[in-house]
């Protein structure tokens, strides 16, 4: 049974919602993080701050009421929006509390009202006002997407991060041995040299500190390169993270389409997940041949959402979402003997023909079910 309370819950969930007021509350909630961002950051320009204090008081105050009153609501619907379900709501809303979500709704509010009871520096207070913009992790993809990039590549870059410790240890302390005698203030200790260290493999050169001796020179070049080098090695781990964890949700999300696909409702998972590595999507707009008639059959092609026009006679045939086209050239190793065209925006999977007759060759139960469904699809 719909509720009110399972309504709101559908609204503010994280993650993909078909719900109508999902994306409208997602947009809401990211305009007003940007402007309770904005608003602090020109807190700190005096003349703005001096000729409109009202107007960031107000947006202050509404904020924090704002968010203050989201996290009020998040944590009456927690029963409904954990895996726990309604079974155990006090586990539900203590789960709440303890996310990464629910320290960052507390975050976004706590420090106002800490700035009301406990003396505070303003400037201090103000950079925790700012951790406010940690919220748009729960409704912009891409920061979720890099955080969990960092989650799985943890190890490695945590080993990256190690070897540029060690080697910054190791050049301070060399580059300390070289220039100290020639530069006693500059390079009085290891730790001074470890600034000119960060400054050089950072590749920043602020030429604050710099090497004098001639041994001091030729190891600082080394050091330069040697600091490309090592930041390269992080990018790189990360570039691949992203692309590992973009295929992972690409696949799991082609996964969930195919499974959904009549034909294919009666395989096992592994099967399934056979054919979607199989399927490349593709999104058609409206009033587009996707195929012509007397074209060879290249490929064939399921509908996950729109409508296709199937120009056949005596009238043309219409198919929508869970069916399939293209096939019947495909098992008749014939030329396409028909037009289809989009009759909206159309979002597709396609089967090259390689792959179609490995696929029919695994599973023959799918050559038959299509052949019946081509027949009748002929019939008057």
């Amino acid at each position: 049974m719909t509720t009110v309370r399972s309504i709101v819950a559908a609204m503010v969930a994280e993650g993909e919602s078909r719900h109508a007021g999902a994306s409208a509350a997602k947009c809401f909630f990211v305009v007003v993080i940007l402007l309770t961002i904005a608003a602090i950051v020109f807190e700190t320009a005096d003349e703005f701050a001096k000729s409109q204090a009202g107007l960031l008081r107000v947006v202050e105050y509404l904020t924090v009421a704002l968010f203050a009153g989201e996290y009020l609501l998040r944590l009456w619907l927690a029963p409904g929006l954990v895996a726990d379900g309604w079974r155990n709501p006090a586990k539900a809303r203590l789960a709440y509390l303890l996310s990464i979500y629910g320290v960052i709704d507390l975050i976004a509010v706590l420090p106002f009202f800490a700035g009301l009871i406990l003396p505070m520096d303003a400037d201090w207070l103000r950079v925790l006002r700012l951790l406010r913009v940690l919220k748009l992790a729960r409704y912009v993809p891409a920061l979720g997407l890099f955080a969990e990039v960092v989650r799985n590549e943890r190890r490695p870059l945590l080993a990256a991060l190690m070897v540029m410790l060690v080697l910054l240890l190791l050049n301070s302390a060399i580059m300390y041995a070289l220039e100290r005698e020639v530069q006693p203030k500059s390079f009085s200790s290891i730790p001074h040299a470890m600034w000119w260290c960060i400054v050089t493999m950072a590749s920043v050169g602020y030429g604050d500190m710099t090497p004098l001796t001639s041994a001091g020179k030729v190891f600082g070049g080394m050091v330069m390169l040697l600091g490309i080098a090592m930041f390269a090695i992080p990018a790189g781990i990360l570039a691949t993270g992203f692309a590992a964890e973009i295929r992972k949700r690409d696949f799991v999300v082609t996964w969930q389409m195919v499974a959904k696909l009549p034909l294919f409702t009666r395989l096992d998972a592994s099967r399934i997940a056979e054919i979607a590595n199989l399927l490349k999507r593709q999104v058609v707009p409206a009033q587009f041949a996707i195929v012509r008639r007397g074209e060879r059959a290249d490929s064939m092609y399921f509908i996950l959402d729109g409508e296709v026009e199937v120009d056949v006679q005596p009238a043309p045939l219409r198919l929508g979402r869970g069916q399939y086209f293209g096939e019947l050239a495909l098992l008749n190793d014939t030329v396409r003997n028909a037009t289809v065209t989009t009759v909206s925006d159309c979002e597709l999977l396609s089967l090259d023909a390689a792959d179609f007759r490995r696929l029919l060759d695994v599973h023959p139960e799918l050559k038959e079910e299509m052949a019946r469904v081509a027949r009748e699809r002929q019939q008057p």
